[in-house]
């Protein structure tokens, strides 16, 4: 790992109508647009679905470098994340997560141990520690 601080850079680019361009260094161009509940159009990524997958997808990481330095075995992490969008004191902001993932494991795995897992994960996620909804994690742990 690189020392800290780490720098991202993002640009986006749009006009008075149509997509808004996010793009970065070395990635494909995305086209966003607001979301539906907003008026958007359906069928792009709005920045409050951008904001939700990317609790999602650190998620998922944080999970696999958790159980990579715990030794653990897993087979398959599904993930979702359902953000609260609400008005509090005037300011519209996201007020909860939900994260519900289901864990798929090798039979025999200590559920337990897994459980401890994914609740670290949920922990270490640099994403959604720099967030101020609150969280919440629903965990279903299956054997294969």
């Amino acid at each position: 790992m690189h020392p800290y601080p780490h720098r991202y850079h993002v640009s986006t680019s749009g006009s008075s109508h149509g997509d808004v361009t996010i793009g970065s260094p070395g990635l494909a161009d995305l086209p966003s647009n607001p979301p539906p509940q907003f008026d958007g159009p359906e069928g792009y990524w709005s920045p409050e679905t951008l904001l939700c997958a990317a609790v999602a997808d650190c998620f998922v990481l944080s999970f696999r470098a958790v159980a990579r330095a715990s030794k653990f075995d897993w087979m398959h992490l599904d993930c979702q994340v359902e953000g609260i969008l609400d008005r509090v004191e005037g300011t519209t902001r996201f007020t909860r997560f939900i994260t519900r993932v289901t864990l798929k494991v090798p039979a025999g795995t200590d559920r337990v141990r897994a459980q401890t897992l994914l609740d670290k994960a949920e922990h270490v996620c640099l994403v959604s520690n720099s967030l101020n909804g609150e969280r919440e994690l629903a965990c279903d742990i299956i054997e294969d």
